[in-house]
């Protein structure tokens, strides 16, 4: 159980930007129970070990967004001087190789076991969704089948009518 919520707090830190499910600098400082500047200065002491492609800084319209979903933009209630890092899974894998303690290594195992259900979540869905797609496609052309023959046969019994009613010979 405890797993689970773990997982459920991990996967609510989870955002998408740039097309990436990335985490925030200030959330995996919460999990790993370290200061926010404490593990960016690990960061910055082993950049080497993170690429472009494992973290990036928030852009300016990408700090707005982020900061337009809580109530206040005050920078100094959000505790913030500059703008976030972002990690991405490879990113957050790496963040445990440099933050060397047992709830590092704790919590990362937990984030990259989030990051895998949540792709498998995908897998799911967008298998689902494969699926809802090809029955919309065959119901909408059976629909259209459905329509065209009831029209025929409209069009048959209106004629037949005619016939009865003399209009038509």
């Amino acid at each position: 159980m405890q797993a689970l919520v773990i997982q459920g707090e991990i996967g609510s830190k989870i955002l998408t930007l740039r097309a990436q499910q990335v985490m925030l600098d200030r959330d995996l400082a919460k999990l790993y129970q370290v200061e926010t500047r404490r593990l960016n200065e690990q960061v910055k002491r082993n950049q080497d070990r993170f690429p472009s492609d494992f973290m990036f800084q928030l852009n300016s319209d990408e700090l707005e967004n982020w900061k337009s979903q809580f109530a206040t933009s005050n920078k100094e209630i959000m505790g913030l001087r500059k703008a976030p890092y972002a990690f991405t899974e490879e990113g957050i894998y790496m963040l445990a190789t440099v933050l060397r303690s047992p709830v590092a290594t704790d919590t990362s195992i937990n984030i990259i076991r989030t990051f895998k259900k949540l792709r498998e979540f995908s897998k799911h869905y967008n298998t689902l969704a494969k699926q809802i797609m090809a029955v919309e496609r065959k119901s909408d052309k059976e629909y259209k089948e459905l329509k065209k023959a009831l029209d025929e046969l409209i069009a048959s019994s209106e004629v037949a009518d005619a016939k009865v009613m003399g209009f038509i010979k």
